[in-house]
């Protein structure tokens, strides 16, 4: 009866002290090897009005206003450049497609969102949308990093991963949703100069050309 009842007074002891265990974390525990720190994409839209002219475009003046404006932004590779032209010109079109084509940038075609207020009598709206990620609350050390009962990961565990992830994507829409393939593969992109290179046809295949010179007779 003593050993029986010395081994139910150790079980007792093990649970209790489990318990006060269990009752020093504040956060939920992590067990698993997804990290809980994922990031974040964020999208911000921004707005600038041009005057167009009578029969659409832009005059020389409303291209550097409008330059001055995306240079401003620091406009980059994963901006998304929308216009919202009542009189959906062509000319309106093209002369914004132009200045945004000097930082390597497209307009796309696509509906404009909709935005506060309305686009004024002989003017269009262009707008830029622009997403950023970040991993919130990176990094965080509020638990230490030592043996646990629980074996679960540490309270940073993923930050500098994914941290580095959102910073190192150029398009942060990516990270919604992948990029639409193109048709073509890496091997057929690259192979293109080759291909080119081997499909010319050889300088000399139409004949070699006359030479001589001209002058006066003896």
């Amino acid at each position: 009866m003593r050993h029986n009842l010395a081994r139910s007074t150790t079980g007792a002891l093990v649970l209790t002290l489990a318990i006060a265990l269990s009752g020093c974390s504040t956060t939920p525990e992590n067990r698993s090897l997804t990290s809980v720190h994922q990031p974040v994409v964020e999208r911000n839209s921004y707005v600038f009005d041009v005057d167009t002219l009578p029969n659409g475009g832009l005059s020389p003046a409303e291209q550097r206003r409008l330059a001055g404006w995306f240079e401003s932004l620091s406009l980059k590779y994963g901006d998304k450049i929308t216009v919202d032209d009542p009189l959906k010109s062509k000319a309106t079109m093209a002369a914004i497609d132009a200045v945004a084509g000097r930082w390597g940038l497209i307009v796309d075609m696509a509906p404009a969102p909709v935005t506060a207020g309305y686009v004024a009598a002989g003017a269009t709206r262009i707008m830029v949308t622009r997403t950023t990620a970040s991993v919130p609350g990176c990094p965080d050390w509020h638990q230490k990093s030592d043996l646990t009962v629980t074996n679960r990961t540490s309270s940073n565990y993923g930050c500098a991963v994914n941290s580095n992830l959102a910073a190192m994507v150029a398009d942060k829409e990516h990270l919604v949703r992948g990029a639409t393939g193109s048709g073509e593969t890496v091997v057929m992109s690259s192979t293109k100069a080759i291909d080119s290179f081997r499909k010319a046809p050889p300088s000399g295949e139409a004949g070699l050309k006359g030479g001589g010179t001209s002058g006066s007779g003896n």
